[in-house]
């Protein structure tokens, strides 16, 4: 793989683990709704440190390649496509037809933020 190749690639794929890890931390508890909400806030911040410590290194060693928008961008489309699998796989919730079509019309607007008018 190229040197650039790997710069375009590295931040993607470390947004795509940090958001596995932000995902359960703000909603694998939804599976476990007898748990006290004191022990849920705690285990969650400590999912979440894991989180910030892919994430941060992500988006600062993607800024060289992709703007701070297009960083933010690629985080909130990996955030719907993490979701929607946890969601579906995890918490067991199918996704509805219009939960499908707002994320791709949300996927379509992301596309637009990458295009050099």
């Amino acid at each position: 793989m190229s040197t650039a190749l790997a710069g375009y690639a590295l931040p993607v794929a470390m947004l795509l683990a940090s958001n596995v890890f932000m995902t359960f931390a703000w909603y694998g508890h939804l599976a476990h709704p007898n748990r006290p909400l004191w022990a849920v806030v705690l285990v969650s911040w400590g999912i979440a440190f894991f989180e910030y410590c892919i994430a941060v290194p992500a988006n600062r060693w993607g800024h060289a390649f992709y703007s701070a928008v297009e960083l933010k961008t690629i985080q909130e489309v990996v955030t719907l496509l993490i979701f929607g699998v946890f969601s579906f796989v995890y918490l067991k919730e199918p996704p509805g037809w219009n939960h499908i079509l707002g994320f791709g019309l949300i996927a379509l607007g992301a596309g637009l933020v990458f295009q050099k008018w």
